[in-house]
C-alpha cells in the first residue's frame, strides 16, 4: 500500500459514523486521473486532518515561549487537495514513502530564529521529509526540539460522548485493572500499533520525546510515548482489532489501542468551534465530488501542557 493510501485510511467505524444517513459512495465511480483519492469520507478525513495540525500548531504558536514546526511527511504536504496524492508518489519514488516521522516539532521561542534559518537552508518546511534525518540540518533541528507531536483526531464532540465522566473500575479483561467496558463511548488517545514500534525506533534514535495529541471537536488531550507504552506494558490498555479502508479500495486490519483519556493531560479547550463549510472538487470528467471542509477555530493550549513543555528534555 502506498505512503498516501496509508496516511489516509479511514477506520470502518468513522465511516458508518461519518457518513450515516447518506447513500453509499460508489467508490470505482470517482476516479481523479492520476489520483486516486476517491469517496467524501477521504476527503473529510484530509481536511480534519489538515484542520486538527493547523489548529495546534497556532495554539502553540500564540503561547509566550514555544513554537511548532511541521516536520512529519502530512504535516508538511501540500494544503490543495489536487496535490496531495502527487506528494506522497514523490515520497514513494524517492523510496521514503514508509518513513515515520513525527508530525510536529515544539521548539523555544528563543531558538526561533536559528531553527528558521536552518528550515530555510533545505527550501522551507515542505522540504523536510526528503532531507535525511542523518543530514547536518536535520540533527541541529532535532538539537533544539523540545518535544516531537504525533497528531490525531476524532469527529466527535469529547464532552457529549456517552461514557465521558464515567470513572475507571476494575475489568476482567484487563486482569482485573481499572478500565471500562470495550463497547464504551468516550474520549481516548489512539496509536496503531505499527506506528508505535516505528515511533519507539525514532525516539531511541532521536532522542527527542514524543508526545501524542488528540484533538476533539471541542476538547484536546496530550499523553507522552513513554506513559502509553508504560500502560501498555502494565496491561491496563490492550489492543483492538479494526478494519480500516484507504481510497484505492483496500481494506486491512490494523491492531490499535485506544488510551482512556483519565491517563492523558487537558492539552486544551477550544475557545473559538471551527465551521464545516461545504466544499467539493470536480474530476476531469466533470463529476462532481463533494464533501465537509473544516475551517477556522481556536484553541489555547493549558497551564498542564504549558508546564509539561517547561520541563521537557531530550532522553
Amino acid at each position: 500500500m502506498s505512503a498516501f493510501e496509508v496516511n489516509l485510511s479511514v477506520a470502518a467505524e468513522e465511516l458508518e459514523f461519518e457518513l450515516r444517513g447518506h447513500a453509499s459512495v460508489p467508490w470505482s465511480d470517482f476516479l481523479l486521473n492520476p489520483r486516486r483519492l476517491r469517496g467524501s469520507d477521504f476527503l473529510m478525513r484530509w481536511s480534519q486532518g489538515r484542520w486538527s495540525e493547523d489548529l495546534l500548531i497556532e495554539a502553540t504558536n500564540r503561547t509566550a515561549h514555544y513554537f511548532a514546526l511541521p516536520y512529519g511527511p502530512s504535516s508538511t504536504a501540500p494544503d490543495d487537495v489536487r496535490e496531495f496524492e502527487l506528494y506522497f508518489e514523490r515520497l514513494d519514488a524517492a523510496g521514503i514513502g514508509d518513513m515515520k516521522r513525527p508530525d510536529l516539532l515544539i521548539f523555544r521561542k528563543s531558538d526561533e530564529a536559528t531553527v528558521r534559518s536552518l528550515v530555510a537552508a533545505i527550501g522551507g518546511a515542505e522540504e523536510l521529509p526528503f532531507v535525511p534525518e542523518e543530514s547536518d540540518v536535520v540533527r541541529r533541528l532535532l538539537s533544539r526540539a523540545v518535544i516531537a507531536v504525533e497528531c490525531e483526531n476524532s469527529l466527535w464532540r469529547a464532552t457529549q460522548m456517552p461514557d465521558f465522566g464515567s470513572e475507571l473500575r476494575p475489568m476482567r479483561r484487563l486482569g482485573g485493572e481499572l478500565g471500562l467496558p470495550k463497547n464504551a463511548v468516550l474520549p481516548t488517545v489512539i496509536i496503531k500499533e505499527e506506528d508505535r514500534e516505528r515511533l519507539r525506533i525514532w525516539q531511541q534514535a532521536r532522542r527527542v520525546r514524543i508526545h501524542i495529541w488528540h484533538v476533539f471537536y471541542d476538547l484536546a488531550f496530550g499523553i507522552s510515548f513513554d506513559r502509553v507504552e508504560e500502560l501498555i506494558a502494565s496491561g491496563r490498555i490492550d489492543a483492538t482489532q479494526q478494519t480500516f479502508q484507504a481510497p484505492g479500495g483496500a481494506t486491512s486490519s490494523k491492531a490499535i489501542y485506544k488510551v482512556y483519556y483519565h491517563y492523558a493531560y487537558p492539552l486544551g479547550k477550544l475557545e473559538e468551534e471551527p465551521s464545516l463549510v461545504a466544499d467539493h472538487i470536480t474530476d476531469p470528467n466533470g463529476h462532481i465530488l463533494p464533501y465537509v471542509r473544516f475551517e477556522g477555530g481556536r484553541m489555547s493550549l493549558s497551564a498542564e501542557a504549558l508546564d509539561l513543555l517547561g520541563h521537557s528534555h531530550h532522553t
